[in-house]
């Protein structure tokens, strides 16, 4: 499928309107795919496609994240074969059952997350004691959230958020850095299978990567200059897009 030239500086400001936020507090699906969805890419191609370019971006915020200390791939190493693995068998797996119990359940987890930290202004803004030990924590979630975002995916960042601030106490800062190299893990894992697939469109998807790496590094250094403070009301906005999007979808259903 061949794109006008004027699409392609478009999709770069997506990218990099999208990586920013998506840095941030996750989210920049919801900028993404109704932007490749309305260039008449077909689903399978604009999910592909998305994948791609948002890989770039995760990547290049977790490359910030890593370079300033905010996190540590000794840290994160056991929830990155965790999510990795979790990712293939999501993807596997959609392809074998009914997403339906999903998507009916998911908008109630983001209720839930949404109400809880808009009840809660304090949650995040400080590290506190851990509930869990660290390899416990990030096996489970790591296996369970790395499936999930294979299998059906809308709101996976949220989660690892709120998981990572509620049961590891961090604050919404290093829970952010964290949430970022999930997402780069299982955005790579299941990049790997639309590739194989052919479902990738390259112009649209470079465009937008030249943007998601500018972006990716913005929005991560927004996080590490600015702080939990400047993260919460942002990760609040793209939780409630999020539900809103989801409560949407199931209704036109």
């Amino acid at each position: 499928m061949e794109l006008a030239l004027w699409h392609y500086p478009v999709l770069f400001l997506v990218g990099l309107v999208a990586g920013t936020v998506d840095a941030v507090a996750g989210g920049g699906g919801l900028i993404t795919v109704p932007a490749l969805l309305n260039l008449g890419l077909p689903v399978p191609l604009a999910l592909g496609t998305n994948k791609f370019q948002s890989s770039f971006g995760s990547v290049s915020a977790s490359v910030h994240f890593l370079r300033h200390g905010a996190v540590s791939l000794r840290e994160c190493r056991i929830g990155i074969f965790a999510t990795l693995a979790g990712a293939l068998l999501g993807a596997f797996a959609v392809q074998q059952i009914d997403a339906r119990i999903l998507r009916d359940l998911v908008p109630w987890l983001l209720a839930a997350i949404l109400l809880y930290t808009l009840f809660r202004p304090r949650i995040g803004t400080e590290d506190h004691p851990p509930k869990l030990p660290a390899s416990l924590f990030f096996t489970a979630f790591g296996l369970g959230l790395g499936f999930y975002d294979g299998f059906f995916g809308p709101g996976t960042g949220s989660f690892w958020a709120i998981a990572l601030v509620l049961l590891l106490g961090q604050n919404f800062t290093r829970a952010t850095a964290f949430t970022k190299i999930m997402n780069a893990t299982s955005n790579v894992a299941a990049l790997a299978l639309f590739a194989a697939a052919g479902l990738v469109h390259l112009g649209a998807g470079l465009a937008m990567a030249a943007g998601q790496l500018i972006g990716g590094r913005l929005g991560a250094h927004l996080v590490m200059t600015r702080g939990a403070r400047f993260i919460r009301p942002i990760f609040l906005t793209m939780v409630t897009l999020t539900l809103a999007r989801l409560l949407w979808t199931n209704h036109t259903r």
